[in-house]
């Protein structure tokens, strides 16, 4: 549902509403149309749920199209992302094959024309052979630093064609003959995971999810797949439990359909058990009450991320006025203000001595807690998004 843009008035900085009411009447009446692999599922889809509603608000003819991809494709996709992050995969001719073809179906049944076209991330980067004229551009949420060549030259080729790119790090980008912009992605205060939530709510939530609140909760809130490790998140927790009595919450999706994500969420189930203190949740992709509510009752947020875009999950717990203990990879860096907002760690052991030494001092809690929400405030509002968008349809649109 849309906002009124004045309902973010008590939440984002002084000035920033009416700066957007001033921008918005320089690119109003023009069309940005967004394009992606999905509606549902991942920080991506979430975001532009939120802001698609918002252009249209301020008079942008603003729309947002779906790949038509079937099972094969998305598998395709996966491998392709996965591999673009580093990992060890490869594309074969026939995939290669597959993920053209349905990029090629799909710009045959939709409308590609509009004053501004945003694709977002790898599986619709294809699109642009079938550009029918507007400025486009290449959205990355991905943490591409270090990607497999085969698979990079693959993307690259069609990145070329784009008019510009987007990344949310600098660590992300890569050489390329357009320019290229940051934008950090961003959370909506007053969606239905960030909204204020009682505490007679959150002990309700909490009891129909089986998860008492007796002790402290360390919570990591990730999808069951290698790159977010969770197996490490339970060792780090098992060493803080040998000095404090404490509860681990491990809760995700993305393992439906998945074998890579049945895997993992199988040696989860393995390792945690036995221990009654371990708690596994199987969320379903729009968990948003669940997820407010677990991230209200954690007293300490971990991320143990092998490799991370940027997580919003670590943006909404901030936005709750949780600590946060991350890794350093990708944008867990930038989101965690080291020794501010949270620790970064580079092992587990580091994860549980940054966790012991929280919850020995209550204070430190509260005051990164604290800091962690104005850090939001000022740098990964829904409304700082939107002034970004908004900032490049008048650089490129209205030229």
């Amino acid at each position: 549902m849309a906002h009124e843009l004045d309902e973010y008035r008590d939440h984002a900085p002084k000035g920033t509403v009416e700066f957007l009411y001033r921008l918005s009447d320089q690119v109003a009446g023009h069309s940005f149309l967004h394009i992606s692999a999905g509606r549902y599922g991942g920080g991506m889809a979430e975001i532009l749920r939120r802001l698609i509603p918002m252009l249209n608000t301020l008079g942008i003819n603003a729309r947002w199209e779906v790949l038509a991809g079937d099972q094969e494709f998305f598998q395709v996709s996966r491998r392709l992302a996965n591999s673009l992050q580093g990992q060890d995969d490869y594309l074969t001719d026939q995939m290669q094959e597959a993920y053209l073809k349905i990029n090629a179906r799909t710009a045959q049944s939709l409308n590609l024309d509009a004053d501004l076209v945003m694709v977002h991330d790898p599986p619709p980067a294809a699109l642009i052979e079938h550009r029918k004229g507007g400025k486009w551009f290449w959205r990355c949420y991905l943490d591409i630093a270090k990607p497999r060549q085969h698979s990079w030259s693959f993307l690259r080729r069609f990145l070329v064609g784009y008019d510009a790119a987007i990344f949310s790090l600098p660590g992300f980008a890569h050489r390329l003959p357009i320019p290229q912009f940051l934008i950090s992605p961003s959370i909506d205060p007053l969606s239905e995971k960030n909204r204020p939530m009682p505490r007679v709510e959150v002990n309700q939530v909490l009891s129909r999810l089986g998860i008492p609140r007796d002790k402290p909760i360390l919570l990591q809130l990730a999808r069951f797949e290698w790159f977010k490790d969770p197996l490490g998140a339970i060792r780090a927790y098992r060493l803080v439990r040998k000095h404090h009595n404490c509860r681990l919450v491990l809760a995700g999706s993305g393992v439906m359909h998945d074998p890579e994500g049945e895997a993992v969420l199988a040696q989860v189930h393995e390792a945690a058990a036995g221990d009654p203190d371990v708690h596994i949740l199987q969320l379903p992709p729009e968990a948003d009450v669940e997820i407010n509510a677990l991230q209200r009752a954690a007293t300490i947020i971990l991320q143990k991320s092998f490799k991370e875009g940027f997580s919003l999950a670590v943006t909404e717990a901030m936005w709750k006025g949780k600590p946060v203990i991350g890794s350093t990879a990708g944008g867990l860096a930038a989101q965690i203000l080291d020794g501010v907002t949270g620790y970064t760690v580079h092992s587990v052991e580091g994860a549980a001595f940054r966790a012991r030494h929280l919850l020995n001092n209550p204070g430190l809690l509260q005051r990164m807690g604290g800091a962690g929400r104005e850090h939001v405030r000022r740098n990964f509002l829904v409304t700082r998004h939107l002034s970004d968008y908004l900032t490049l349809m008048r650089l490129f649109v209205t030229r």
